[in-house]
């Protein structure tokens, strides 16, 4: 029975997942915000998730596991230094996905998956007061 067994096959043997889910987080820590489908985005949500409370935990212990799973020192060095103290205060839901509608090639959902705190609130800057001139007088 496959009870509690959810992978997401993605049509990929397990060694080919694997490093597309690690490319694609790497990605995601290099970039802050990647483009792909719905499905890969859901896949790799997990993976940056599991990969920030271990920048979180930061002991070498972790940083090794993190460059296993992740086959690039850069990144989880990025991750380690930049990413995972940005979120020291929050305990979970490190990520966002936000869906784009279909591709024009194959129909696929795509999404963005980005990370929730790298987005700043949108402030409008206030326009300058214009004093009005006085006319010239003729």
């Amino acid at each position: 029975m496959r009870h509690l067994k959810r992978t997401a096959k993605l049509g990929r043997t397990s060694e080919h997942r694997n490093a597309m889910l690690a490319n694609l987080v790497c990605s995601l820590i290099e970039h802050k915000r990647i483009t792909t489908s719905l499905a890969k985005a859901k896949a790799a949500r997990s993976v940056a998730e599991k990969m920030v409370t271990l920048g979180k935990k930061g002991t070498i212990q972790h940083r090794r596991l993190a460059v296993a799973r992740l086959h690039q020192e850069k990144a989880a060095k990025t991750l380690f230094t930049e990413i995972a103290p940005a979120f020291k205060d929050r305990r979970s839901g490190y990520t966002r996905i936000i869906k784009l509608g279909q591709r024009n090639g194959d129909a696929s959902q795509s999404a963005i998956l980005e990370w929730v705190d790298t987005i700043a609130p949108t402030v409008v800057p206030e326009a300058p007061a214009v004093e009005a001139k006085p006319e010239a007088k003729k």
